[in-house]
């Protein structure tokens, strides 16, 4: 008879997609869905040369940031300003030339003094707040805000949706809310593009709002049915919201776009286990194990799989190299020990059993593997001693109280023997019919006659 199994591991793939579920959808595969191209910064057409009374050095300047020549237009750009400070152009040009030359603060510098120069022009609120961001300055809101109510250079509704998705990435830590909603407001003014829909879903996603970022994920994929960004949000919707059917048709149409992505086959591993499907969720897993052979996580999985599936050479030989690698490991030698007795292999799942809990000498579970390897070994003492040790860190089971009755049984200690028989079928119910015979015809032999 086996003993009770642990409930806090990473035995249940089921259990697994639940805490997928808390945690949320891979790194490698979340981190796509965020882009962040609102942040880089813009410059207005140039200007210099419509308006005459700006200096010949500017136009020169404008012409040299054309071919990204920018120490020679830093150098033009700077003698401008110090012969005319109040030129908001030369400023903004300015604060383009030096973020392009990697001086942060310098640019911040000058875009400050462009908008304090012209307060009313988009391109340098927009700029400005986009570095202010860049850096964790508080006052990014204020100026992209203030950009949001400004008319662009060029394509109005797309610059418009640029300052509001770039005030959403700032806003979705402190104002989740007020996020969402520049998010959207950028969603209303350019529908057919996925940036602002994708933010969108991720951060309504983020507030368990699985509805309503499904339906901003499902507008990515009007647009583009093969976005592989909104398959991935779409996926995580359906994870967390515990609908794993409609999970596995979105990761099937996935899996194509990113066929060398391992978190894509273990998601779908996951799922198709889940969903009973041992047999290609094994195939899943392991095409994930070979794209990411480091992956100790994955090996672990594999193993659980294996042994789910009742493969347990293959999860016997899968838990050795994770010992192979870790050997300190308690759970492996755990899992290991469970495997080796659904194996019949005792002696050795008692010795790895025992190597779990010397480890991890709090661990309970494998206190009750270990009783029941020790009990089918006939080490009857160290079986009473290893379910005494399990039931200071988990209550009593009836499991526990029968082998603990039998072992005192084996051993002809007939009072506490009889004590746990006792005790067993107190809690037994009816749920133990074997066990429950086999306890009341011992009480009748080993019981005092009275």
């Amino acid at each position: 008879m086996q003993a009770d199994r642990p409930t806090g591991g990473r035995k249940s793939l089921v259990l697994l997609l639940t805490s997928l579920a808390a945690a949320g959808w891979s790194p490698q595969l979340r981190a796509s869905i965020l882009w962040r191209s609102g942040g880089q910064t813009v410059r207005h057409h140039t200007v210099a040369e419509q308006d005459p009374s700006f200096p010949p050095e500017l136009t020169q300047a404008e012409a040299a940031l054309e071919k990204k020549d920018y120490p020679t237009a830093q150098a033009l750009l700077r003698k401008v300003v110090d012969e005319h400070p109040d030129n908001y152009q030369a400023w903004f040009d300015l604060g383009f030339a030096e973020n392009a030359l990697g001086h942060t603060q310098e640019s911040i510098a000058a875009y400050r003094k462009s908008v304090a120069a012209k307060p009313d022009v988009f391109e340098s609120n927009l700029n400005l707040g986009l570095m202010l961001a860049k850096t964790g300055q508080p006052d990014a809101e204020q100026f992209l805000r203030a950009a949001t109510t400004l008319i662009p250079t060029g394509d109005r509704a797309a610059g418009q949706a640029r300052a509001w998705i770039s005030l959403g990435h700032i806003l979705e830590n402190s104002k989740p809310d007020q996020a969402i909603e520049a998010y959207l407001r950028a969603a209303a003014l350019t529908p057919n593009d996925p940036e602002a829909h994708l933010s969108a879903g991720l951060l309504l996603e983020k507030q368990n709002r699985f509805a309503d970022a499904e339906q901003q994920y499902k507008q990515v994929l009007v647009v583009d049915p093969q976005s592989s960004n909104a398959l991935t949000g779409l996926a995580n919707v359906y994870l967390r919201g515990h609908r794993l059917s409609d999970a596995e048709e979105v990761l099937r149409k996935l899996l194509p776009l990113r066929p060398n992505d391992p978190a894509v086959h273990l998601e779908l591993g996951r799922v198709l286990a889940a969903a009973g499907n041992n047999e290609q969720a094994i195939r899943e897993l392991e095409r994930a194990s070979q794209l990411a052979p480091a992956d100790r996580d994955l090996e672990r999985q594999l193993a659980d799989l294996y042994s789910d599936s009742h493969l347990y050479d293959r999860a016997e030989a899968e838990y050795r190299r994770l010992l192979a690698e870790q050997p300190q490991d308690a759970e492996s030698h755990h899992e290991l020990g469970v495997v080796l007795m659904k194996e019949k292999k005792f002696p050795a799942a008692q010795q790895e059993l025992l190597m779990a809990v010397k480890l991890k000498p709090d661990y309970g579970a494998a206190y009750g593997d270990l009783a029941v390897a020790a009990n089918e070994n006939k080490n009857y003492e160290l079986a009473i001693k290893a379910v005494d040790f399990r039931a200071k860190y988990l209550p009593e089971i009836p499991v526990s109280y029968f082998l603990r009755a039998t072992a005192y049984d084996h051993l002809r200690a007939y009072k506490q023997a009889a004590e746990n028989y006792h005790k067993f079928l107190e809690v037994a119910h009816g749920d133990y019919p074997d066990q429950e015979w086999q306890a009341r015809h011992r009480l009748i032999a080993i019981e005092p006659k009275k």
